[in-house]
């Protein structure tokens, strides 16, 4: 191009002065504009994008932009934007699932209704995205689906008893208390209503602070939002005095400073009974903290019972026991870690919350505890007693770890006989994945280790496992689930369609189907994920290799019956076997009767890019005979690198890339099969925390302040080069 000179002339206009006569001199001043502001003008001399397709060459294609729905529908630079330069638009969020479909099934149109409206005035096509995906799904919705149906007991409401303790035996695994309370047991009839014992708690003097002498209640499962507990306590004290209750996560964990209420004592026994409901302020908690640092005088603690509310009632839950389970035996009460049965783990994090679920039974009530230990110095973190019944019950425990431990243990000393557990599983807060793998003993006790006090350890007999509760939860077969999510999926598509069909005419109806690694023929799963993001759900899990089928078919039924409809997909320029994956997988679904009109190729890619893999993919794509869509394109500048790192030279690579991109579509996708391209990522990415998208990156045609980039020139030279 040729170089661009601007002479700047600065003449000064003659002036009589009265005080001078002499004569006045014409400068002429020349300086060179810089390279930057030449290269800037000359990309800004060009006309808006989709003025560079000759319609009549190109017909049907379609030069598309991607945006969200608030930078359309209130008519900002970014609307004009879009106008002035795309004939179609897609929105990144807006018409899926998640943004669609409420927690309880409903639907709310109205912003993808008043989007068509603000589309329909500026004449600019609406492509869909996207009917059928792995995320962006209200997947709180979808689980609640094909959650087990609950059924309620045939007693109704009733309060079960989680954990007590009369003090009879010298069994303490839920209670405890620091070093400045003295505790001991009173003499036979010294109990409440002078029937057995009580425990006498001494505190020698008034304290500085009301918890420096603490005695904690525990109980086996973390309390949440919205459950019912009922305490039941007897107490009395030599003088006159008020305590308060704490919550705690587990003991000397603080959570909030009232539990259940203050009590006042007296010589005279009194009855307490409180009720609670969990707040917030009181979840995940599994201790009562009674401070008694401000009273000397001997305190006297009998008969006390935590209850749960149980709405559905215990009518109907009788459990069930089938398989095996790990059976372990203690002849006599000993200390609490001289019988113990442990299961050696990877390392836990430190300062990490972890739960604990499992089910479990004894040969009488009692308790046993567990905990998480670390070998090399035998420190730990309990989870608290786990009260035990005759039959079955399901317990969940929290701990939060102060090191990383790699043991995992019951601790059953102070229980003299059999205990039967099943069912455990111990994961990180957030994650699915149990870190003890032998869980169900059905093939034997492996990895299971104990010692102690002639204590045993083995897998028990067929049948006393635990099999779940009879009549208090039905699980949905795989067949239910399966009808459940095809009914739900033909739900929403039925429901988006029944607004939009009159204007959108081609969808993503199928999005990123195929597996990343190792087999790219796969389908994507969720099933062995360790986390689960709020928003994932894979249909395919339930609904099989056939959900895209399903999916194409409500999109016709319910949509337009010349729609275009796409499977779309990432990574296809990729230099493994994703492309021929996807093309395979067209196949199979054609071959169920389901037609597939394109496929989109989404190229989000970077400088670095390999070129003969994105010419392969092409020529694999031109092969199918369908319409092809570079359906989400968007260049970076590679290895992370934001926009303050990127130079000139990487702008520059990073226009080629897009004209290469642009220039290779045309030339080896037959016209006949040219859906379009769209660009994803219009402006280059901001870095705040609101970024999801390649966050920070300069991607985009225009900077963030809607200034052109080579890469604007570098589009519309290979718009220009078709009408050739």
């Amino acid at each position: 191009m040729k170089r661009l000179h601007t002479k700047l002339g600065y003449g000064l206009i003659v002036s009589l002065l009265l005080f001078s006569c002499a004569k006045q001199e014409f400068l002429d001043f020349y300086a060179e504009k810089p390279e930057s502001v030449i290269a800037q003008e000359d990309i800004n001399s060009y006309e808006p994008l989709i003025s560079y397709i000759d319609q009549n060459i190109h017909p049907n294609f379609k030069l598309g932009v991607a945006l969200n729905i608030d930078d359309y529908i209130n008519k900002g630079v970014m609307y004009r934007l879009v106008n002035r330069n795309f004939n179609e638009m897609v929105m990144g969020y807006e018409m899926k699932h998640a943004s669609i479909v409420k927690d309880d099934g409903t639907m709310d149109l109205a912003r993808v209704e008043k989007l068509i409206e603000t589309a329909k005035e500026n004449n600019i096509a609406l492509f869909g995205h996207t009917l059928t995906w792995h995320t962006g799904q209200n997947a709180v919705y979808l689980n609640k689906l094909i959650a087990p149906v609950k059924v309620p007991g045939a007693g109704g409401p009733t309060w079960d008893a989680i954990t007590s303790n009369n003090f009879e035996s010298a069994n303490n695994s839920n209670y405890e208390f620091n070093t400045n309370a003295v505790v001991s047991f009173t003499a036979n009839g010294g109990g409440e209503n002078g029937e057995g014992r009580a425990l006498k708690l001494v505190n020698a003097q008034v304290r500085a602070n009301d918890w420096d002498v603490q005695l904690f209640i525990k109980f086996p499962t973390a309390t949440k939002v919205g459950e019912k507990y009922k305490f039941t306590m007897y107490a009395k004290s030599d003088a006159p005095a008020e305590f308060g209750s704490q919550a705690h996560t587990v003991p000397y964990s603080y959570k909030h400073y009232d539990f259940f209420g203050s009590f006042k004592t007296t010589n005279e026994w009194v009855k307490f009974e409180k009720e609670v409901i969990i707040s917030d302020q009181t979840e995940n908690c599994t201790t009562i903290a009674f401070n008694l640092g401000k009273a000397a005088t001997t305190f006297y603690f009998d008969n006390f019972k935590i209850e749960k509310y149980n709405e559905d009632g215990g009518g109907g839950s009788t459990p069930i026991e089938k398989g095996f389970a790990l059976k372990m035996t203690n002849p006599s009460a000993v200390n609490t870690w001289e019988a113990q049965t442990a299961y050696d783990i990877t390392a836990t994090d430190n300062n990490t919350e972890y739960i604990l679920t499992l089910a479990a039974k004894g040969s009488k009530a009692g308790s046993i505890g567990a905990d998480l230990q670390k070998t090399a110095n035998y420190s730990g973190n309990s989870f608290g007693s786990i009260a035990l019944t005759t039959e079955y019950k399901e317990y969940e425990l929290k701990l939060t770890t102060t090191d990383n431990r790699n043991r995992f243990l019951f601790n059953f000393g102070q229980y003299d006989g059999t205990v039967f557990v099943d069912n455990v599983k111990l994961v990180k807060a957030g994650s699915t994945t149990n870190l003890i793998g032998n869980n169900t003993f059905e093939t034997g006790i492996d990895g299971w280790i104990g010692w102690g006090n002639n204590s045993s350890r083995s897998q028990s007999a067929d049948g006393q496992g635990f099999g779940g509760l009879g009549g208090n939860t039905i699980e949905k077969t795989p067949e239910e689930k399966k009808e459940i999510l095809t009914n739900a999926l033909e739900e929403f598509i039925a429901g988006m369609m029944s607004v939009s069909k009159d204007y959108v005419k081609a969808w993503d109806v199928v999005n990123e189907p195929m597996s990343d690694w190792p087999d790219q023929y796969a389908l994507k799963t969720g099933v062995g994920k360790t986390e689960m993001a709020a928003d994932e759900f894979y249909w395919q899990d339930y609904m099989g290799k056939d959900y895209a089928v399903k999916a194409i078919e409500f999109a016709r039924k319910h949509g337009n019956s010349n729609d275009i409809l796409f499977i779309n997909d990432y990574g296809l320029e990729g230099g493994g076997n994703k492309c021929k994956g996807l093309i395979a997988y067209v196949e199979y679904v054609e071959s169920k009767g389901a037609k597939v009109d394109g496929i989109g190729t989404q190229m989000h890619i970077d400088i670095n890019a390999n070129k003969d893999n994105i010419v392969n993919m092409f020529q694999l794509l031109a092969a199918t005979g369908k319409l092809i869509k570079v359906s989400e394109l968007d260049i970076g500048m590679g290895s992370g690198i934001k926009t303050p790192q990127a130079t000139a030279e990487m702008y520059a690579r990073q226009a080629d890339m897009y004209k290469f991109v642009f220039e290779k579509y045309f030339e080896i996708i037959p016209k006949a099969q040219q859906y379009g391209i769209t660009v994803w990522s219009p402006l280059d990415s901001p870095d705040n925390e609101y970024s999801f998208w390649r966050r920070g990156e300069p991607i985009g045609v225009w900077t963030e302040g809607f200034v052109r980039k080579p890469a604007y020139k570098a589009i519309s030279e290979a718009l220009e080069k078709q009408k050739k």
